[in-house]
């Protein structure tokens, strides 16, 4: 490998000894001659800073002993002359704090986990390549213009009122597949699918004056109509005195594959263990049960007459516990996949849910499903999420009547189960596993996963799940 000749000078801020001589190695891996200086704290730096002139790059640590975080981030971009670009170093991922600091000064943000020498070197030529086109911009919007156009993530301009595309980046350009002339032609509508449009268009119109809260994870259209999973964050800026809207789309489509299918990797193994564990309650216990059962019987002939009640109790028993783990088993390995639909399936769970008769139960499955060719593993996720609400439900309402709706709508399913009961402050619950296991399962298949409730006020959990995303998530 070709080392990088060229004389750089950094300055390198870090308090961690073993960060300060991994960030060093990767600095001597790539570049010949690297001359370093180092500080370990806001203090020493400033000092440094003081006397020194002529730094390359300044890489700094986001925590320091004597100053951290947005203090941390305003005093060195305070002191540091204009013509060094300052890059963050950290193991806390902080999208939004990222996006702050990159729109005060900051040239980039590597988190210390993920970093490589060829990364970290990269980022540096960028850092400098970008602080040399930006040194001589003295006003605020020229400013913004450039790093908006430099930035590596794709970012858009938008005007609230007609919704239409004023700027785009390069980055933008790159990842939809539109030109820059296509895009000034053409309004958000384009990118975005129909309900998600509608509640954008909504949320925008709502807001007086616009504030562009605007934040999520969304499937948007390319001009080659594939799919791409982007994270949305949003702000109100002005230009030439009129208010627009900024806005920064994350692509974390390859990201979000691999997490699902760690996801799906995780759910296998749940699943497998549960068939094989019901399997073995259906084939093994029970069979011992039925054969304790019938050798029971046998004996009936042999039993005194003062013991015929106790023998009858004992065939009672072995006869509902046969029925209980069949039960049992059932749930943990539903068969509906091969021998009923999940509708049906539902019906079982519900049933043995009420078995008590304690709830008034409503089931409500569209129409539309049994065509809709929903993936098998969709709707095994399905039952599992109403399975888990259910236990929910028993452990904590209270109720006494339970809904289940599964509709499906503008190419989307939703499922709704509710509760009259007692209900809870969504801000003030922190959920425990079975709430994050079911968001989970929504998100495996690019859904959202929410929660309405409030003390008093019942509880309702609503699944979105877009089926035009399908092949993102399919098997």
């Amino acid at each position: 490998m070709t080392k990088d000749k060229k004389l750089y000078k950094f300055l390198l801020i870090e308090d961690n000894p073993g960060d300060l001589i991994i960030i060093e190695g990767f600095l001597r891996e790539e570049i010949e001659f690297p001359l370093i200086v180092t500080a370990f704290n806001y203090k020493q730096a400033a000092e440094i800073l003081s006397i020194e002139r002529g730094f390359s790059a300044l890489l700094m640590d986001l925590s320091l002993p004597d100053k951290e975080g947005q203090a941390l981030v305003t005093s060195i971009l305070a002191i540091t002359p204009i013509s060094c670009p300052v890059i963050i170093l950290t193991g806390f991922a902080n999208v939004e704090f990222s996006i702050k600091s990159i729109t005060q000064g900051i040239l980039d943000y590597l988190i210390k986990n993920n970093l490589t020498a060829a990364a970290l070197y990269k980022s540096i030529i960028y850092a400098i390549e970008r602080t040399k086109n930006i040194a001589d911009i003295k006003a605020s919007e020229k400013r913004y213009s450039d790093l908006f156009n430099l930035s590596p993530q794709p970012m858009w301009v938008f005007e609230p009122a007609t919704f239409q595309f004023m700027h785009v980046n390069k980055a933008a350009i790159d990842l939809y597949g539109y030109t820059e002339k296509e895009f000034l032609s053409m309004g958000l509508w384009v990118i975005f699918n129909e309900s998600d449009w509608v509640e954008i268009k909504n949320t925008i119109k709502s807001q007086q004056p616009a504030t562009g809260l605007i934040k999520g994870l969304y499937i948007n259209n390319t001009k080659s109509k594939a799919l791409v999973e982007v994270e949305i964050y949003s702000n109100s800026i002005t230009i030439n005195d009129k208010d627009m809207i900024s806005v920064i789309a994350i692509d974390v489509t390859e990201k979000n594959r691999f997490d699902q299918q760690v996801v799906k990797a995780i759910i296998k193994t749940q699943e497998d263990e549960r068939y094989e564990i019901g399997g073995e309650l259906h084939d093994n216990v029970s069979q011992i049960l039925a054969m304790s059962q019938l050798s029971l019987g046998m004996l009936k002939d042999f039993v005194a007459q003062p013991g015929l009640t106790k023998y009858a109790q004992c065939r009672e028993y072995i006869l509902l516990a046969i029925e209980e783990i069949r039960n049992l088993s059932h749930r943990l390995a539903p068969a509906f996949l091969e021998y009923s639909t999940l509708e049906e399936a539902f019906g079982t769970l519900l049933h043995a849910f009420n078995m008590g008769r304690s709830y008034k139960v409503a089931l409500h499955f569209d129409n539309a499903f049994a065509t809709a060719g929903i993936p098998e593993d969709l709707q095994l996720n399905l039952y599992r999420i109403l399975q888990e609400q259910l236990k929910n439900i028993l452990k904590y309402s209270n109720a006494g009547l339970v809904e289940v709706d599964v509709i499906i709508y503008n190419n989307k399913l939703k499922m709704r189960i509710a509760d009259n009961g007692i209900g809870f402050n969504v801000n003030a619950v922190k959920g425990g596993i079975g709430m994050a296991n079911m968001k989970r399962r929504t998100e495996l298949f690019l859904g959202k996963f929410n929660t309405d409730s409030a003390p008093g006020k019942g509880c309702a959990i609503v699944v979105d799940i877009p089926l035009t995303g399908m092949a993102l998530s399919s098997k």
